[in-house]
């Protein structure tokens, strides 16, 4: 520093500020002050400069031979004795670690570095250390010395010099971490030899190999999740006690189970435990999500499909790139809160928008890269080397999708679109020959008038031609409660509807009594009949709705309904008036009490009498409705298609990293890239939004990514013995287990790709290997060193998941329906809302149906299964419990359910082997059990089916292990 600047820092300085100045200032700025020629001798210097420069001169001169902080003998010493317990190798409170360099001068949590070398007035560690607030103190018991403080802030003043290699501990790069390293590239050896590798190293064996008909009864309820039937145990015995069929018999038994159909319902539910699929919306509202179910049945036909899961992860990104609409449905299985369930206020709506993305990130990063990338989302990631910027880097790629239903576009909706164009003129022409025809069949008579009686399945309304930009519908009148619309159709004379929002007009409302999904204003005009699409008034009998159209048109009819399709005759407008816009005001061109005989509800009921019409008339009317009703159904079905919930998307929103994760503390906007551990792949700011999405499809689902591969193959080995080779099937970072058989996981991660992706090869690697072939039997040395059969000595045997024993019990009684696809069938009463669901627990043949069919109610347990640990969609579920609990038992012996199913049991027993008891024993056995009953079993079951009845043996054969578990 020169003398001159000096002497201008020195103009007000006093003797405190002085000793400050001493301290910062280097040796050489000292004496360059005191020695020969600087400007501060003399007569030039004033007495407060005289004064600063005193102070500043005697601190230097004291200090100037002490040799700078030592951080090993001084500095860590005071950290060891005050701040490692809570901020060391077993704890990090808010992130904050003091015993690695690395960790200590990155910080923590909250305020970035605690430590900023060279000024520890900037230092937040010097601020806790000497403040008084006893609320933020460090530590919290107390203040240290303040001895111990000064050499803190010497140390940090004099740069925090930490030298290396003095750490007691050392951090592992967690970049380094082995799940983060490219899958080595392993191609000699078998899946066998891995297992029998790790058993010797560990002084064990495999198990003797299970008989051929267990081997069979596990793959067919490993494979399909349905018992083998005795006919199937009985052909395949045959094969292999032929020296000829036996050769390949395992082989054929194994593909004839891929495929089937059965395989795909099977492991479609592993996956969509693991998506936390659910057909409801979730938290206290948790209406209904109609339209979720077609991802449910895209995942089984992808399953079926044997589609490479290369290509399964980038359909279920962005399949609407690729012709898959529903496969999207994965990017919005998560619990949302609707428009109508937020706040009105900004901060509410960009919350709530935020957790809608998370729940996106989260699900991507767990689902396909096993990693818990939502950890980041308020700060750096504690245990793996992702950063909040990096998470909010892959919020970036999905900042265009929004949760709602779009159109599945299916095959030949098109045509049937443009059928429906001609079918919707003839409609047109029917209607107007039948108002000049048919008088009304309920008709009120005011002053020997006769009038329109209003229908809810739909009203017609004519008047003159009018020109107009605006037209009112105001309702002065219901049958009850508050007034309800399913849609208004305004057209002009070249027969068009005009009051489309898709046309340009827009709305206005009195008042909206809001159900998302289902009332809203935007229903008003959306070209869609129905109570699911309907606009509500908020006023009990009234309400009005303005529509403005996009230019001025010439209208001449208005077409309105309450429900068009028929579902619900309640809220129906019984009084109203239709105005149209005329200057600054309104001109009434309909009034319901004055209604002359148009024909209204043209829905083929009793809407007309052909009272007073000659023969050939009368018959012209009937046959006119009848057609007209047939044009109808064709129109609704081409105009409203199957809607499905897989995201809607539009222009990405614009993405920051936000302190704290909170988002009204946005900082630097961010654009689309992947963590950077995992490469530079960083797209434009302006990439398109489905372009974002097909990138990070391409890059989770290249070979190169070093987690995609490991970890579905760690599912599907998980899915087969019940424990995958990494215990923590979606966190493959630090914070996860080690794998058992890394070796093992990277060889069948290499075959996964080899193969083309195959899930169904991996399967048959699987099951047809010696390791799953193994007995289940238990010995001594396999207990005593791996009880729980990490290593693989046995075939680890293991109770079946709640919809494996619903499904199996309705088979072996021969009630279950095989019907696929489509809306799922009621377990309870409801089909979502905030509580008091009530079981359905009458069998009808839709509710017999395989569970994964079922309509899950998110939050809410099925009442019989739901005790066999079966997920509620809440959150994602890669490892199901299996607890075992006394109400198990109590539901599987005395539930509704249960009795019905063992009593269907019991009659396809008698049925097919008659009323002889041992007979009877010996073929329930074999149906539930696959096996034939030994001589001391039914002598033991004997006086039960005498005395109680089959149905009760058919109960206690649903209760046992050997049923309930795989063999």
């Amino acid at each position: 520093m020169s003398g001159g600047a000096l002497e201008g820092r020195l103009e007000n300085v006093g003797p405190e500020e002085g000793r400050r100045l001493g301290r910062a200032l280097s040796g050489g700025e000292v004496r360059a002050m005191i020695g020969a020629g600087n400007p501060y001798h003399g007569e030039r210097m004033s007495m407060t400069k005289r004064a600063a420069v005193t102070m500043m001169v005697c601190w230097w001169s004291l200090n100037a031979g002490a040799a700078p902080v030592d951080f090993v003998r001084e500095v860590r010493p005071i950290f060891e004795k005050h701040c490692t317990e809570c901020h060391g190798e077993k704890k990090q409170k808010s992130g904050l670690r003091l015993d690695v360099k690395v960790a200590a001068l990155k910080g923590g949590d909250h305020h970035g570095p605690d430590i900023v070398p060279g000024n520890a007035k900037e230092s937040p560690l010097m601020r806790l250390l000497r403040t008084d607030d006893e609320d933020e103190v460090m530590p919290p018991e107390g203040k240290i010395s303040a001895a111990e403080i000064e050499v803190i802030g010497r140390w940090i003043d004099e740069g925090a010099e930490w030298p290396e290699g003095v750490d007691r501990v050392q951090l592992e790069d967690p970049r380094e971490h082995w799940a983060f390293k490219p899958v080595a590239d392993v191609r000699e050896g078998t899946l066998d030899g891995f297992v029998e590798g790790k058993l010797r190293a560990n002084g064990l064996e495999m198990s003797v190999p299970a008989a051929a008909d267990v081997w069979l009864r596990r793959v067919t309820m490993d494979l399909t999740g349905l018992p083998a039937t005795p006919e199937e145990l009985a052909a395949f015995a045959k094969e292999m006690t032929n020296e000829k069929t036996a050769v390949g018999a395992r082989e054929r038994e194994v593909d004839r189970l891929l495929a089937s159909p059965r395989y795909g319902e099977r492991w479609a539910q592993h996956w969509l435990d693991v998506v936390r699929y659910a057909d409801t919306h979730g938290f206290e509202v948790n209406t209904e999500r109609p339209n979720a179910w077609p991802y449910r049945d895209y995942v089984i036909r992808a399953c079926n499909d044997d589609v490479p899961y290369d290509r399964f992860i980038r359909e279920q990104i962005a399949g609407d790139a690729v012709g898959e609409d529903a496969a999207t449905g994965f990017l919005v299985t998560a619990s949302v809160l609707l428009p109508g369930q937020i706040g009105k206020d900004e901060p509410s709506i960009r919350l709530a928008r935020q957790d809608s993305l998370d729940e996106m990130v989260t699900n991507i990063g767990q689902t396909f890269l096993g990693l818990s990338v939502g950890c980041a989302r308020c700060h750096d990631h504690k245990f793996d080397p992702i950063t909040a910027k990096d998470y909010y880097a892959m919020q970036a790629f999905v900042a265009g999708v929004e949760y709602e239903d779009r159109e599945l576009r299916v095959s030949g909706a098109e045509e049937r679109k443009k059928e429906a164009v001609v079918a919707r003129e003839r409609e047109a022409w029917i209607r107007e020959r039948l108002a000049r025809l048919a008088p009304l069949a309920v008709p009120g008579r005011k002053d020997g008038v006769v009038r329109a009686t209003v229908r809810a399945l739909g009203n017609t309304d004519r008047f003159g031609p009018v020109r107009t930009k605006r037209l009112r519908f105001t309702v002065r009148a219901t049958n009850s409660l508050e007034p309800c619309l399913d849609e208004i159709e305004v057209f002009n004379a070249a027969g068009v509807n005009v009051a489309l929002a898709s046309a340009g007009a827009k709305f206005t409302t009195s008042g909206d009594n809001v159900s998302p999904d289902r009332h809203e204003p935007r229903f008003i005009n959306d070209g869609r009949y129905g109570n699911e699409r309907s606009w509500m008034s908020s006023e009990s009998g009234r309400g009005w709705v303005e529509l403005e159209f996009a230019g001025e048109e010439e209208v001449v009819r208005v077409d309105w309904g309450r429900d068009r399709l028929g579902t619900y005759e309640d809220r129906l407008a019984t009084d109203y008036v239709i105005e149209v816009g005329e200057g600054a005001g309104w001109r009434v061109v309909a009034d319901a009490s004055d209604r002359r005989a148009y024909v209204a509800g043209m829905d083929g009921g009793p809407a007309f009498t052909t009272g007073g019409l000659g023969p050939e008339e009368a018959a012209e009317v009937k046959r006119l409705v009848v057609e007209r009703e047939g044009l109808l159904g064709k129109i609704r079905e081409a105009e409203t298609g199957q809607l499905v919930f897989a995201g809607k998307f539009r222009a990405p929103d614009v993405i920051r990293v936000l302190l704290r994760g909170d988002p009204e503390q946005p900082k630097d906007e961010v654009v689309p890239a992947v963590p950077v551990v995992f490469g530079d792949l960083k797209l434009r700011v302006d990439t398109a939004e489905q372009d974002r999405r097909n990138a990070l499809a391409a890059w989770i689902a290249s070979p190169a990514n070093p987690l995609t591969a490991r970890v579905m193959v760690n599912r599907i080995w998980q899915g087969h013995f019940g424990r995958g080779l990494v215990a923590t099937p979606s966190d493959f970072g630090r914070n996860g287990m080690k794998p058992t058989h890394p070796e093992l996981l990277d060889w069948l991660a290499g075959e996964f790709v080899r193969s083309g992706w195959s899930v169904k090869q991996m399967h048959r690697l699987i099951v047809l290997s010696r390791t799953y072939g193994q007995s289940g039997a238990v010995n001594g040395a396999g207990m005593e060193k791996d009880a729980e059969v990490r290593w693989l000595w046995r075939y680890p045997s293991r109770r079946l998941e709640a919809e494996a024993i619903r499904d199996a019990m309705l088979a072996v009684s021969g009630r279950l329906n095989l019907k696929m696809y489509g809306r799922g069938y009621d377990l309870f009463d409801l089909r979502g809302g905030l509580s008091g669901f009530t079981p359905v627990e009458v069998l009808t043949e839709e509710n017999q149906r395989r569970m994964i069919y079922a309509h899950k109610v998110r939050r809410e347990t099925e009442a019989v299964f739901g005790a066999f640990d079966c997920p509620d969609g809440g959150q994602s579920t890669a490892v199901r419990r299996a607890s075992t609990t006394p109400i198990q038992a109590l539901n599987l012996f005395n539930s509704r359910f249960t009795v019905e199913v063992s009593a269907a049991f019991a009659a396809r027993v008698s049925g097919e082997v008659g009323d002889d008891s041992a007979a009877r024993i010996r073929r329930a056995w074999q149906l539930a059990l696959g096996r034939e009953p030994g001589a001391d079993e039914v002598s033991d079951a004997l006086p039960v089916v005498e005395t109680h009845g089959l149905a009760v043996l058919c109960r206690a054969l649903f209760n046992s292990n050997e049923f309930l578990f795989l063999p």
